[in-house]
């Protein structure tokens, strides 16, 4: 039976889950401002993406970091790192704010460096909050994994509201508002007792923990390390990288002697799609629908999230009555009509509908997934359980955002090329494709991946002298651009329903889904 210092414990986790996404959102909507972002710091879409990336990335740092360690330094030392990490994450963006006039450069630094400080912050939340829910609720992980997650969405939601509702008040003030939750859940736990881990308490070894991760594992954690490193610090340190990434999945394979667990890698894998569906799509939600809506565009990820908050407190019956794989097929399934229904959605009453189905889509995903997890590994502990959500979260930053950003950019050149006067304007159009001077190609990923964006000014360049309507029609249709990409985002979800449909018939195979129990 859990006591009163369980439940202080599980409420103080669930406000610093709060916290987390309090960082989170208020980051994205200065990021989708585009005074700040256009005309401040002069960035384009994929660059914008970076910037999003890197509060996204180091959070994978931190989680599989502290889980590696978690159980000799403790939940309460690593409580105390992440609420530091928020607060510091507070200060150096207000202060990059307040030079921003004077010294954009700084500002530049300051709030791109501000954000990887919050990512390890928001990561060892998570590394210490799943591993003591799932201990506490030993019996019913995934139903109660669900419940605390939804204090994800619930803080989007307090967070969404507060920040839309200052208005014009300056940023510096929206970013701050992340100390309040800060202090609140560190005091709440600073005298906490936290429980020991299950496989601490049944005696499973630090060496049979990193079996269940295994060489597989530890592979697809270096290989994204690699690009995220290599990306952020060029200059010639590519192959020092190679080889300390190479060397720490090497070393961990030979230590333990271990691939991992096939289904742990298989679900490992699952995490990029899965991540880039959810914390993609709402890091970009915002910056995609407002040129197409006329309120602010922040409510649309404020209404998703309310839903997701109301379901993942209800989640129990509806796990208990599904099962944890059928409801990830089922989940699959609404997310991918979502992505496409909002992708052609107008009208405010269209737009809310189709993010109704995307909201009921994603709202399972992560938390049913770190009960599957706990569930199946157990022995893993504290790393298995946390390793998903850091792959997830550096996946996304290294890999989903720059890849959303990219597609905006070559979408808003595409559908020019679809509007029907643009073929009268001269030099922009080539056989009905834009070869214009006014774009330039940039890449990604090494260069496998290339799209051609915008130049500054430059389309507004070609159309001097064009009928108004000529102009209105090219403007609305780079305008709505973004949010015909997001059909293209659909592909995500529909890899996860391959994936969990085949992940049901391995189970179906093995007698049925059974929770793995450690004595």
């Amino acid at each position: 039976m859990e006591t009163n210092n369980d439940q202080r414990v599980f409420w103080g986790c669930f406000i610093a889950l709060v916290t987390t996404s309090f960082g989170f959102i208020t980051r994205m909507f200065l990021l989708d401002d585009p005074t700040i972002t256009t005309d401040l710091l002069q960035l384009d879409d994929a660059e914008v993406g970076m910037f999003k990336g890197i509060q996204i990335w180091p959070f994978a740092i931190s989680i599989i970091g502290f889980s590696l360690i978690i159980d000799k330094v403790g939940y309460k030392f690593s409580m105390i790192f992440s609420a530091v990490c928020q607060i510091i994450w507070a200060v150096i963006g207000i202060t990059g704010l307040y030079v921003a006039a004077d010294n954009p450069e700084l500002a530049k630094s300051l709030l791109f460096w501000g954000g990887l400080i919050l990512a390890l912050g928001n990561g060892t939340v998570e590394a210490f909050i799943n591993p003591v829910v799932a201990t506490i609720f030993d019996k019913d992980k995934t139903k109660w994994l669900n419940i605390l997650h939804a204090g994800w969405p619930g803080g989007l939601v307090i967070a969404g509201i507060i920040t839309i509702m200052m208005g014009d008040a300056g940023w510096g003030l929206k970013l701050g508002i992340i100390i309040v939750p800060a202090i609140i859940y560190f005091l709440m736990l600073i005298k906490c007792t936290f429980p020991v881990q299950e496989r601490v308490s049944a005696g499973v070894s630090y060496k049979d923990m990193l079996k269940e991760f295994g060489f597989g594992g530890a592979a697809v954690v270096a290989f994204l390390i690699f690009l995220q490193l290599d990306q952020t610090f060029p200059g010639g340190y590519t192959t020092l990288f190679m080889i300390l990434c190479a060397g720490m999945a090497v070393t961990l394979g030979v230590y333990t002697m271990s691939l991992g667990r096939p289904l742990m890698f298989v679900l490992i894998l699952i995490m990029a799609p899965l991540a880039t569906t959810e914390i993609g799509t709402d890091g970009w939600i915002s910056g995609i629908m407002a040129g197409i809506v006329d309120f602010h565009a922040g409510w649309i990820l404020v209404y998703t999230s309310v839903i997701m908050m109301v379901l993942r407190f209800y989640a129990g019956p509806i796990v208990h009555a599904l099962q944890p794989v059928p409801l990830l097929i089922l989940s699959s399934v609404l997310a991918i009509a979502g992505l496409i229904a909002l992708s052609g959605a107008s009208g405010v009453a269209l737009i809310f509908g189709a993010a109704t189905l995307y909201a009921l889509g994603k709202t399972f995903f992560w938390p049913t997934m770190l009960g599957i997890v706990s569930e199946q590994t157990p022995k893993g502990g504290a790393l298995t359980l946390n390793s998903v959500s850091g792959i997830g979260m550096l996946a996304v930053g290294v890999l989903g955002f720059p890849y959303i950003g990219a597609l905006q950019e070559q979408k808003a050149v595409s559908e020019v090329a679809k509007v029907e006067s643009a073929a009268a304007v001269p030099n922009l159009l080539d056989n009905g494709k834009v070869t214009s001077s006014a774009l330039e190609e940039k890449a990604i990923y090494y260069g496998t991946i290339k799209y051609q964006t915008w130049k500054d000014g430059e389309l507004d360049k070609l159309l001097e002298g064009q009928p108004d309507d000529t102009k209105k029609s090219i403007a609305a249709a780079k305008d709505s651009s973004g949010q015909k990409a997001l059909a293209d985002m659909a592909v995500f979800p529909v890899i996860m329903l391959v994936a969990y449909t085949l992940i049901f018939l391995y189970f179906k195979a093995q007698g049925g889904y059974k929770a793995k129990v450690l004595d």
